[in-house]
């Protein structure tokens, strides 16, 4: 009879955090929604006329990866890609080192 009585407590708990996990998931699929998610590969930043030649160099080289133009004061910054894993950029990256050294992984 204790057995049964503690079974249903625990199940009454869990129902609980159930809820909580599911309260956390949607506010985290708002938030990337809104923020995104993910990893890009960076290619350069600095100076607006060396990061425009920076990405027509890698728009010649990988004319199949988006590029991306950024400012954010006082820099811009060209970034490539659109990864959902680290992974994922990481071998991607691989490749790209061969002709942009200074390439790094940044989150999204």
């Amino acid at each position: 009879m204790v057995i049964f009585c503690l079974g249903i407590f625990t199940g009454h708990g869990q129902t609980i955090k159930d809820e909580k996990v599911t309260s956390l998931i949607n506010k985290k699929r708002a938030y990337n929604k809104k923020n995104g998610y993910g990893f890009r590969i960076q290619l350069d930043n600095g100076f607006e006329t060396r990061v425009k030649t920076t990405r027509s160099k890698f728009r010649i080289e990988f004319p199949t990866i988006q590029s991306y133009l950024l400012f954010e004061s006082p820099e811009w910054k060209v970034q490539v890609g659109d990864y959902k894993t680290k992974l994922e950029a990481d071998k991607m990256l691989n490749s790209i080192k061969a002709k942009f050294p200074s390439a790094i992984i940044v989150p999204r």
